[in-house]
């Protein structure tokens, strides 16, 4: 039983800091350089993450400031919409 304990606080870490390496405002892209459509889409999954850490560091944000516009936005919205609507398909339905 901790065994389970252990392993998936391991996992839960690793996790956490592969996440972190892609997270929104940490340099990786310039105005010669912007965030495309799979970066808004990665951006979207991750933005409850990015909001939670951002709390805790200033260079950290939610949306990337250096994308190419309409298709960075068409990622990071079709994302966002589809992890919390994902969401509501695991309910449980009341009849």
């Amino acid at each position: 039983m901790k065994t389970s304990k252990y392993f998936f606080l391991s996992v839960l870490v690793a996790m956490s800091l592969v996440l972190s390496a892609c997270l929104p405002g940490g340099g990786n892209y310039s105005p010669a350089d912007p965030a495309g459509f799979f970066t808004g889409i990665w951006h979207g999954w991750i933005a409850p993450l990015s909001l939670i850490l951002g709390l805790f560091n200033k260079d950290i944000g939610v949306y990337e400031s250096f994308n190419t516009g309409w298709w960075y936005d068409f990622g990071f919205y079709i994302s966002i919409i589809a992890g919390f609507g994902g969401i509501r398909l695991l309910r449980k339905k009341s009849d």
